[in-house]
């Protein structure tokens, strides 16, 4: 057997790792009857898997018959994926045992579907990737619905399940298309057949590359294809919610970097306008309606889809700085977006449940603190210095100026200054008005509070020492296979 066929396990220990842990919780779980050590196995399992990806950085190799690849790029992104769990992990064991629906199966459909994400970002074959998307979705719609007495989790749990079997329909038929194309599913073979492809088959390979786009777009929420985020986001459970804002946008965005600028970038010029049409009407939308909204779950579902529009950008502009800056946006807003979530889970924690805006009138005066860590997330999320949202938002900008699209820039600043008002909201209700009723949080658990300290940590940290971490991007992007 050849070194690139070689199955090697350790390629793939991350992956092992955490699904190890995943099917521990589904069968021991259960038979000590302790589902409070649910959480604490997850969380071993998160920092197992992160064990192993630290340990493999700089460790570029191919295996699995050239299907599996372990370079800088895919490590960077399973980071972000398993930070992203974490969070969602430390949000949730409180949350649940509130709402009365703690059960082990709730981590572990969270660590299959973290798992599946790694594996997306881990190939160069389209199979592959299709094979890791479905492997993350599946536990997804579980989750939305994970609330089974609650009507708007169970309609969450269905629209996400028909919009993603439909965008899975989109994927698979433009692979078929591709392989139809070129004879192959590998990005490596698709990238050097493209010319006799474009000869022969230019039909097959650029729609089938439409349709990958297209099944991809509605994963990461981008418009027009971004119909479900609103109702999904607001009925499932809120841990779950800030697991979807992060998680399956970055793997979506990941897989379309790899996918588009080794496979297809033969024919990527072809794709640039769409990549800018698409990136306009994406940001424009999501802080139009976030904009008009009152309940601030469904703001920042509309403000996730705004951030998919500012990380299109970086596709539409193309290159290695383009890569590198989108890298560095997604950890950013792995630390910041988690950070209002939770914010959220411990408004939310008041016996009625509600998001509207008006549940944070007063904060200030109860829990200053609280309002403080607000104040810094939602001023991360609208890109105020010195925070991380600024910090990735340059890059992003600078990269696409650098590229030439100047006028997409110019866009993308106007729509900052649009999300400025909706992001503000929130604080002001906090800082500037008197509280109407109860409004102090029954949840504020050692868990929660630790979720609110790293969050911060990292928003500032990132914004204020955002050198280390750039590095890190720009050595992914130098290193890819």
């Amino acid at each position: 057997m050849s070194q690139l066929s070689a199955i090697d396990i350790n390629l793939i220990m991350p992956e092992v790792a955490i699904l190890a842990f995943a099917f521990l919780m589904l069968v021991f779980v259960p038979l000590v009857k302790r589902p409070t050590i649910a959480p604490a196995l997850a969380l071993i399992g998160v920092l197992t898997s992160c064990y192993f990806v630290m340990t493999s950085w700089d460790k570029q190799a191919i295996g699995y018959f050239d299907m599996v690849v372990c370079d800088n790029f895919c490590l960077f992104c399973k980071m972000i994926f398993l930070i992203t769990c974490g969070f969602a992990v430390l949000l949730s064991r409180q949350y649940l045992l509130n709402k009365n629906i703690s059960r082990p199966e709730y981590y572990s459909m969270m660590l299959i579907s973290t798992a599946g994400m790694m594996i997306m970002v881990s190939s160069p074959n389209l199979m592959v990737i299709f094979l890791g998307l479905e492997i993350m979705s599946l536990p997804l719609y579980v989750l939305a619905g994970f609330n089974r007495d609650n009507a708007k989790s169970t309609e969450a749990a269905a629209k996400y399940f028909f919009m993603g079997a439909f965008a899975s329909a989109f994927l698979l038929y433009g692979i078929a298309l591709v392989y139809g194309g070129t004879g192959t599913t590998d990005l490596r073979q698709i990238f050097m057949s493209t010319g006799i492809a474009l000869q022969r088959n230019e039909l097959y390979l650029l729609i089938g590359a439409a349709m990958v786009l297209i099944g991809f777009a509605f994963k990461i929420a981008s418009f027009p294809f971004h119909m479900w985020v609103p109702d999904v986001y607001e009925g499932a459970p809120t841990p779950v919610t800030a697991f979807f804002s992060i998680g399956p946008k970055a793997a979506g965005i990941a897989a379309l970097l790899r996918i588009f600028m080794i496979g297809f970038g033969g024919i990527m010029a072809d794709f640039t306008m769409i990549f800018w049409v698409l990136a306009f009407f994406t940001m424009t939308f999501g802080n139009i309606m976030a904009v008009m909204q009152d309940d601030v779950k469904r703001m920042l579902a509309y403000s996730s889809i705004a951030h998919a529009g500012y990380l299109l950008i970086a596709l539409a502009a193309g290159g290695g700085e383009a890569v590198s800056a989108a890298l560095f946006y997604l950890l950013a807003y792995a630390f910041f977006n988690m950070g209002a979530f939770t914010l959220l889970v411990i408004i939310e924690s008041k016996s009625d449940g509600s998001n509207h805006i008006d549940t944070f009138k007063g904060l200030a005066s109860r829990h200053p603190w609280l309002a403080v860590f607000l104040a810094l997330f939602m001023f991360s999320l609208a890109g105020f210095p010195p925070t991380a949202g600024f910090i990735g938002k340059f890059y992003v900008f600078s990269a696409a100026i650098n590229a030439g699209l100047v006028g997409l820039v110019v866009v993308a600043v106007l729509n900052s200054l649009i999300s400025v008002f909706y992001y503000l909201r929130p604080v002001k209700a906090a800082f500037f008005e008197k509280p109407e009723g109860d409004v102090s949080p029954a949840i504020f658990g050692p868990l929660i509070k630790a979720a609110i300290i790293l969050t911060a940590l990292g928003t500032l940290g990132l914004g204020l020492f955002p050198n280390y971490f750039l590095k890190l991007a720009a050595a992914s992007v130098l290193m890819i296979i």
